[in-house]
């Protein structure tokens, strides 16, 4: 007999091939094969919203030979990726296929090695409709509100914009962040901070005044504060009380999508697209010296916390070979996911825990090195025993008032031998270990100062501190949040800031707008709501029809009536003014947007019908011709930089120009990955330099 089995991706076809043998042929649909055509709404609003989906352009071939080799077949297995959007392709593929929707022929792999393709197809079931209903509501109404809302946000404020279900909330949390930032009116406060020695002990140690005669103590103003040091001035310092106790340390579950995106971006300063290829390629499989190609973690989209008992036992026979017992906790430790989260998905980790990073770092990518790395640690963490630390509170006395610190030292290590959460950017790290100190002992004061403050605003959002507070908001799910941010970056309706997101005048324009005009849909509860009742179609729990002209039904009125209200009305942004001089009329020339992107043209319009193409110049020359190095844009909006002398010099780099001159040659330097500057000589200059990290600032609290 031969099967056909339909997978997602080559990569995931040819070593599920491999594992399947001989009578099975495997082939990768790359992805959807149908959809809703983008060139029209393609949703029969007055059907129950039906939707009209078509081959996508592109794949009709693929279609084709996919029905001929579904013609020679015995047996058709549908084998995409076990979660919603995998079980909406399987359904694509099964009516194009005309195949019975009461075959059991879908089959998942929650891991891509021999066990876990032999469990999957073992275990074949009929496609769930329920799951598939669930996708197919969030494309329609995604559908409904972007092809609807995208067009009159255009006509009102700018030509090629779009709104989303997500994406607009998305937009709105970073917005008011900056409304927040900008309101925010800092306090001055002051601390007197103090370090001691207890003699012969020299390890030196900090405290601040705490109290003065019981009462806390704020101090508000320099003169406050250089009165307490006058009160000071001359003190015994004598250690009034040491109070000990302990506290446990608990390992952070293991990894899910969104906080695996959150913790590559911290600890690596990994953006979530670059975090989830790296995923996706682990996933499907690589070439690993001595095992062949397997694939070497779960499977990556997934809200579960829930691990196999197998999995469990593998990771806890690690750790008691390496560690021993005693970093095996007596009881074993388990993790609750979040409401309306399927568990028939487990959360990411290792497919063999037993597999380490260090054995197979020769046979991978330094990116798929290090996500492995992060996904195993936490894994292999999650299973160990708790950390125990002995924390200490001493009170120090000097007449009328008391000062205090804090301190611990670790008794026990556990999970932190392996590894522990990094930390957001502002978050206080832990108080450090102090020295033996005793009640009564008498203190060596080596300084003592007044130290001014101010209270900070909040921080503005980063990818992983957006992409935590969508799914504390219960917005969108985790494998959409690359998507979002990648669509309102490109909609430059924010830019990056370091890793920070800032909103730019176009965003803040549209989050305006939507807010005044069209509420629910930037309102963060409504579209949670609308979340959940979008995950009760996956239960059964909600008929996906009436879901949808439900929330239709709230999106249409307001849309009609803010065309009405806002007809005639064009919102007029500040166009950016450049050092470039119109040579027609000497005015500066401004930035515009046109059908086909950014370019420069005069104010002077239409008096002077002057227009020019946007280039963006850097400060570099090019090291070949000597010409100014400019930057460029690939279709997918990639930066990428070349001579401005192209085509007769063709010099191109995707690394980034820099100010710095080669001091061997005097050229441009340029900055490649690893944070390295260069110099680009094709004669050999060879020059290359480290570029320091900036240090944070310690006064910022």
């Amino acid at each position: 007999m031969s099967k056909l089995v339909i997978v997602e991706s080559p990569a995931k076809a040819k070593n599920i091939k491999g594992y399947l043998g001989k009578g099975y042929e495997v082939i990768a649909s790359m992805g959807h094969v149908r959809d809703l055509p983008a060139a029209r709404l393609s949703v029969d609003i007055d059907n129950n919203f039906s939707p009209k989906y078509a081959v996508i352009k592109g794949k009709e071939n693929f279609v084709k030979e996919l029905k001929k080799k579904a013609d020679k077949a015995d047996f058709i297995y549908l084998a995409t990726d076990p979660d919603r959007e995998g079980e909406a392709i399987s359904w694509h593929l099964a009516t194009l296929l005309e195949l019975d929707l009461n075959e059991k022929n879908r089959v998942t792999f929650n891991e891509i090695t021999k066990r876990g393709v032999t469990e999957g197809m073992a275990a074949p079931r009929t496609i769930d409709i329920d799951l598939v209903d669930a996708q197919q509501a969030r494309r329609i109404l995604d559908r409904l509100i972007g092809y609807k809302l995208s067009p009159f946000i255009s006509q009102k404020i700018r030509r090629g914009l779009s709104a989303g279900r997500v994406q607009s909330v998305a937009l709105r949390l970073i917005v008011d962040r900056e409304e927040e930032i900008r309101a925010f009116n800092p306090k001055e406060y002051w601390t007197v901070d103090a370090k001691f020695t207890n003699p012969p002990s020299k390890k030196v140690f900090p405290a601040a005044v705490y109290s003065k005669n019981g009462e806390k103590i704020k101090i508000t103003r320099k003169e406050e504060s250089d009165a307490v040091l006058a009160d000071l001035k001359d003190s015994e310092y004598t250690v009034a009380s040491v109070k000990k106790g302990t506290r446990k340390k608990s390992p952070t579950p293991p990894f899910i999508t969104s906080t695996l995106q959150q913790e590559a971006s911290r600890r690596l300063s990994f953006q979530a697209r670059r975090t989830m290829k790296a995923a996706q390629e682990l996933y499907e499989g690589v070439d690993v010296a001595g095992m062949g190609t397997v694939g070497l973690i779960t499977y990556m989209r997934t809200d579960s916390l829930r691990i196999s008992e197998e999995a469990r036992a593998a990771g806890n026979r690690y750790i008691a070979e390496i560690y021993g017992e005693k970093y095996l906790p007596k009881k074993p430790r388990y993790y609750k996911s979040r409401g309306n989260v399927q568990d028939g998905h487990e959360a990411i980790r290792p497919s063999m825990p037993n597999v380490t990073p260090e054995s197979v770092k020769n046979s991978l990518t330094s990116d798929q090195y290090k996500i492995y790395k992060l996904i195993w640690e936490r894994f292999i963490a999650s299973l160990m025993e708790n950390c125990i630390q002995e924390t200490v509170k001493v009170e120090i006395a000097a007449g009328d008032y008391i000062l205090t610190t804090t301190g611990y030292t670790v008794k026990f290590d556990g999970f932190t031998a392996l590894y522990e959460e990094s930390k957001d950017d502002g978050q206080d790290e832990d108080s450090a270990p102090l020295p033996e100190l005793e009640k009564g002992d008498i203190l060596k004061l080596k300084s003592i100062l007044g130290n001014q403050h101010f209270t900070q605003p909040p921080s503005r959002y980063t990818e992983a501190s957006l992409t935590k507070a969508l799914e504390e908001n219960g917005v969108g799910r985790p494998s959409t949040y690359v998507t979002i941010t990648s669509t309102i970056l490109s909609r430059e309706y924010v830019k990056r800031d370091g890793k920070q997101f800032v909103p730019t005048e176009l965003g803040e324009a549209v989050t305006k707008l939507l807010k005044e005009k069209m509420p629910n849909i930037v309102n963060v509860k409504y579209t949670s709501k609308m979340e959940d009742d979008l995950d009760k179609i996956d239960s059964g729990d909600k008929d996906y029809i009436e879901m949808i002209r439900l929330y239709y039904d709230d999106f249409e009125e307001p849309l009609e009536q803010a065309k009405r209200e806002m007809q005639g009305v064009k919102i007029k942004l500040k166009e950016e003014e450049t050092d470039e001089i119109c040579e027609k009329c000497g005015r500066k020339m401004v930035i515009k947007v046109g059908r086909f992107g950014k370019f420069l043209a005069c104010p002077g319009y239409p008096e002077c019908k002057n227009t020019k193409p946007l280039i963006y110049k850097t400060k570099a020359k090019c090291p070949e011709c000597g010409g100014d190095v400019i930057e460029k844009k690939t279709k997918r909006g990639t930066s990428f930089y070349g001579c401005s002398n192209y085509p007769e010099c063709n010099f191109m780099t995707w690394d980034t120009p820099s100010d710095e001159i080669c001091p061997k040659c005097g050229k441009s330097l340029f900055r490649k990955r690893g944070n390295v500057l260069y110099c680009p000589d094709t004669e050999g200059c060879g020059f290359t330099k480290p570029v320091p990290r900036k240090k944070k600032d310690s006064t910022q609290e």
